[in-house]
């Protein structure tokens, strides 16, 4: 299977060819833990969990590595506003490291609700201190930083590529500034590769460093911590749409000034959930999370429904009935496939392979996910299938998609037989057109405490949240 992907940096889809034959290096950039991630930082890792899951059904060897940003990060990408940990430790009265650890491991229990693969290698920030002052140390020794104020600086002015993956022109990046937060800056789009107690006194995570006791900069935790598992060149390194035009960016110029190469051949980016207000963001205050979703009644795998619903490249919006409707389908699908039984047929062919042909074409081409999940559901409504071939088709379809969907045992329906009989009745009353009986079964339904949707596969009972 080939893999067209869209890559940010050359703005086109291509046919992705790893730097290595059938192995894959990727870099996703990890949460900052100092709150809980909300539900438009896991599209990003849904997103990137399709990529990688894509990449290994086409056959190549992943190696993931993903950072964890447990030093703190400012509230602002351009080293401007207060540590986002200390602010939360002084908030709430735990230390910066126990902040860390709490969050740290609600992010990767929500990872595991939604059904994502860990990371081959998950990174803390912490433990790399040592490889970041070695990078700092390359960059000064090439000319690329300046002191002032005690911080280390990032020179863009000596790196000419800068911007390119934000489409940004080095020379009009002086003119339109705003009022400098910091006035050690050169150039206003320079960036701290180290900071010293001399900006923010005595911080909790300090080491001691060549230019004095500190700790390092956003931007840089990144650069060090990929190069030094996946090496100075790799093939993918994705994140949110929100991270190119300074990030990224930033990422880039330090990584490339030290080594001399391109440091990434794939720049991959998912774009923003949104709401009636906009983009969710925890600067805003309001923001949701998976725990609070699945309180409500929800299930993770709704939510990982529901975003695959969209390309991951458009914005989603998102809303309780977009929510409810998704949960609705993926009620519908597992009920369909609970009727096929448990054996599946231990290889296909003539229809059934046009299937699973015409699934690969969709993911192979940038992850087109809607509709790879609208082949899924002609298949299983393909009256001309043997079960035996639909379950091998949910199985093959589902290493991609992730649902769960292979784990989905036929038999009794997890809803109450009273209900599901009630069901069958109120459809056969509609369709000998006797709508006072279909209206008395749905009372009865609603009594249960469910209702009926009925959708394109057929009515599916939905718990009312």
């Amino acid at each position: 299977m080939k893999l067209y992907l869209y890559n940010t940096m050359t703005r086109s889809t291509d046919e992705f060819v790893p730097i290595h034959p059938g192995r894959v290096g990727m870099y996703t950039c990890g949460p900052t833990v100092y709150n809980y991630a909300h539900i438009g930082n896991l599209r990003t890792y849904i997103f990137e969990d399709t990529l990688k899951r894509a990449l290994i059904h086409a056959g190549y060897k992943v190696n993931h590595v993903m950072n964890i940003t447990d030093v703190g990060h400012l509230t602002g990408d351009g080293d401007d506003g207060e540590d986002k940990l200390e602010k939360s430790s002084r908030e709430t009265g735990r230390s910066v490291w126990d902040i860390a650890k709490f969050y740290t491991d609600a992010f990767f229990k929500d990872e595991e609700a939604l059904n994502i693969i860990r990371p081959d290698v998950v990174c803390n920030a912490t433990d790399h201190v040592k490889q970041m002052i070695e990078l700092i140390k390359r960059l000064e020794e090439g000319g690329h930083t300046y002191i002032a104020g005690g911080n280390v600086y990032f020179s863009i002015d000596t790196f000419p590529k800068y911007g390119a993956l934000a489409r940004l022109k080095l020379g009009d990046l002086m003119s339109g500034a705003r009022i400098e937060v910091d006035s050690n800056k050169r150039n206003p789009k320079d960036f701290v590769l180290w900071f010293t107690n001399s900006k923010f006194g005595n911080q909790a995570m300090m080491w001691d460093s060549p230019w004095g006791r500190g700790y390092p900069g956003w931007h840089i935790e990144c650069s060090a911590m990929s190069m030094y598992y996946l090496g100075e060149q790799f093939d993918i390194h994705c994140g949110g749409i929100d991270a190119i035009p300074v990030h990224h960016t930033n990422e880039i110029a330090q990584s490339e000034a030290a080594t001399g190469k391109t440091w990434v051949n794939w720049w991959m980016h998912g774009e923003f959930l949104l709401t009636e207000k906009g983009k969710m963001s925890k600067s805003s205050g309001e923001f949701l999370t998976l725990p609070y979703l699945q309180k409500l009644g929800f299930d993770a795998l709704d939510y990982r429904y529901f975003v695959l619903g969209a390309h991951y490249r458009t914005q989603l919006q998102f809303s309780m009935e977009g929510l409810k409707g998704a949960a609705n389908a993926r009620t519908g699908l597992m009920e369909r496939i609970k009727e096929l039984g448990t054996e599946a047929s231990s290889a296909v062919t003539g229809k059934a392979q046009a299937y699973l042909d015409e699934f690969d074409s969709h993911i192979g081409n940038d992850l087109a996910t809607p509709r790879a999940m609208s082949v899924l559901w002609n298949m299983l409504k393909d009256e001309e299938l043997s079960n035996g071939d639909k379950l091998f088709c949910v199985k093959y379809m589902d290493q991609v998609l992730g649902l769960k969907l292979d784990s989905v045992k036929s038999g009794e329906s997890e809803f109450p037989e009273e209900l599901m009989k009630l069901i069958e009745m109120r459809t056969q009353a509609k369709k000998e057109k006797n709508w006072a009986m279909a209206d008395e079964i749905r009372a009865k339904i609603e009594e249960m405490g469910y209702s009926v949707k009925d959708t394109p596969q057929g009515p599916v009972p939905v718990r009312k949240v």
